[in-house]
């Protein structure tokens, strides 16, 4: 696949992807703020805060998690 197709390709996904969430706002909205999304995404950010504070050493591990805590609040229902 050519550059150029892949690219064609990417951007009538993302317009895709943009369009479904717009018809179905208050589904996703209901979907993010549900017991599932939370597990998945404290396990989500829990990795991710831990993989930043191995990479770094732990020397930002204050700002690491007040990142990791304001995500946490847009997702799931805790």
């Amino acid at each position: 696949m050519a550059a150029e197709d892949f690219t064609k390709k990417a951007e009538e996904l993302a317009k895709q992807a943009g369009d479904f969430v717009k018809e179905n706002a208050d589904k996703v909205q209901d979907a993010l703020k549900s017991e599932q999304a939370e597990g998945i995404s404290d396990k989500l950010l829990d990795g991710a805060a831990g993989l930043a504070n191995k990479i770094t050493g732990g020397k930002f591990a204050d700002q690491v998690e007040d990142v990791r805590e304001n995500l946490d609040k847009n997702i799931g229902n805790e």
